[in-house]
């Protein structure tokens, strides 16, 4: 493992800085963040850890030292300035004194092995839902040795007495390990866990796993055992050091609390609270295009936000402009409010819409709010890209996705909410209405209790959530040009409907 200091090259002041640990963790990496921690004196910087693990011993040592000094942890990767892409943390890009400028990442960001029992040290334990976190059986090597001695007697009342033993050499003669933990093993893990404020189900959950494989850790179960604290919204970035009270709402930082992150009061609730589910704003919806539309150029309804009982008069109001013209949804939320995602469903089916799930980005916004109000335009489509990856639709967002004809899902998360009882009879109706599996889903959601689930894409064709996989290199809403486009192998026939001057409705 190697340590970087990095400070984002987001910001032009104030900017925040990190510690980068990535690589695997051996007997002298704690020695190595000894020094680390040295340099950086009284100053509190996250540690961002991206390693496959390593060894026990010095994982807990590195808990223990960044409790000690307060630091929080995160899961993510960091990418340096000006490094290629097979090289994200390029020699040429770090200074004399161990620091540079950078960015971190969570898609595809992994801890895994001994590395999540480091993390735990933090104050604070955050990671994505697009980063990954995972566990296995502990294995102890024993080493065997053959040990040569001089050794000499003398003969004492007539019988050889040793007077002496000096050891002349060691050689190796095998190697053995075990996945059992010992009583002095299994107290040490126990006594660390409790340590670091993390359920002791953890260990049920590492021994169950063979050493060759990985149990990845859900979110929702990451935070029930106390390895994570809190989960990163989809405009947080792993680094982000943890909002203090008061802290303003275009503050770098994580954990702002519902009403910043709304800007107004009346924040969605959610079913499970314990889940901390990320907090988002109200969904709005862009009319966006991609391209010139006087070549080629491809138009989606971007839908992103908190799903608020009045969602679907807003996702009215946006069609209604639209008249005939059938253009796909995209969605991007964290869920919200049931009966408003069933009636936005109808409203979808009811229109003959496609849906997917993707992330919609404005041209010249900031990373931490890609969807500036002034990259919106005035009049007409607004001008964007959409992607698939580390989109993510989540809790009653999926009742929305699965009223598309057809509904399609790339690279994205997709998570399902798990009724009360008091909403299952309208729940699975609603699912009978829109073609859905009903039993399968429910034999599926038996065995959690969280309001969550994520659901793997295999599963979600399986289920009739969605009925289509984005190939790869298309992405979400790239299929429908805009009415003035030119015939091509693109856009192989023009539409008739004209764009109407307006941008969509924003809360």
């Amino acid at each position: 493992m190697r340590f970087i200091i990095v400070r984002s090259l987001l910001c032009m002041e104030d900017c925040p800085e990190w510690i980068s640990a990535e690589g695997r963790i051996t007997s002298d990496t704690p020695a190595q963040l000894r020094k680390v921690l040295k340099k950086i004196g009284d100053r509190k910087l996250p540690v961002v850890f991206q390693s496959e693990g390593g060894e026990v011993d010095a994982a807990y040592a590195m808990g223990r030292m960044i409790r000690k000094a307060g630091l929080e942890t995160a899961v993510g990767g960091t990418r340096l300035k000006d490094c290629p892409e097979d090289d994200a943390r390029c020699a040429a890009a770090i200074a004399k004194d161990g620091s540079s400028v950078g960015v971190t990442y969570s898609d595809g960001a992994y801890c895994f092995s001994a590395c999540p029992l480091a993390f735990a040290g933090g104050v604070s334990r955050v990671s994505s839902q697009w980063a990954f976190i995972g566990v296995h059986q502990i294995t102890t090597v024993y080493n065997r040795m053959r040990i040569s001695y001089r050794i000499e007697y003398k003969i004492v009342n007539g019988k050889k007495t040793e007077i002496s033993r000096k050891e002349v050499g060691r050689k190796a003669v095998g190697q053995s390990s075990s996945t059992k933990l010992g009583k002095k093993a299994t107290a040490a893990l126990t006594t660390y866990l409790k340590e670091m404020d993390v359920s002791g189900d953890l260990i049920a959950l590492m021994m169950s796993t063979a050493p060759d494989r990985i149990t990845i850790i859900p979110p929702a179960d990451a935070l029930r055992m106390g390895l994570n604290t809190e989960m990163l919204a989809y405009n947080e970035w792993p680094g982000m050091p943890l909002c203090g009270p008061g802290a303003a709402t275009d503050a770098a930082c994580h954990g702002h609390s519902a009403v910043e992150a709304a800007g107004a009061p009346g924040q969605v609730a959610v079913a499970d609270t314990s889940e901390k589910l990320p907090t988002t704003q109200p969904m709005d919806f862009l009319l966006m295009h991609h391209g010139n539309c006087q070549e080629e150029c491809t138009q989606w309804i971007s839908a992103e936000g908190a799903i608020t009982p009045d969602t679907p008069a807003r996702l009215e109001a946006i069609l209604k402009t639209l008249g005939e013209r059938k253009l796909p949804v995209v969605l991007q939320s964290n869920g919200g409010d049931m009966d408003a995602a069933f009636a936005m469903g109808r409203i979808i089916r009811a229109a003959g819409l496609e849906t997917s799930v993707g992330r919609t980005r404005l041209p010249n916004c900031p990373t931490l709010n890609p969807r500036c109000k002034a990259s919106i335009a005035k009049s007409g489509p607004t001008e964007g890209e959409v992607s698939a990856g580390g989109a993510y639709c989540l809790s009653t967002c999926a009742l929305v996705l699965m009223s598309g004809t057809p509904r399609l899902v790339g690279y994205s998360d997709i998570g399902l909410v798990r009724p009360t009882t008091a909403e299952s009879t309208k729940f699975f109706a609603y699912f009978d209405e829109m073609g859905v599996n009903a039993e399968s889903f429910e034999a599926m959601m038996i065995a959690t209790s969280v309001e969550r689930k994520e659901i793997p894409r295999a599963q979600a064709l399986e289920l009739g959530i969605v009925n289509g996989i984005i190939p790869y290199g298309d992405e979400p809403g790239d299929r429908l040009c805009g009415p003035d486009a030119k015939e091509s192998l693109r856009c192989p026939r023009k539409a008739e409907a004209e764009i109407v001057p307006a941008a969509g409705v924003s809360n």
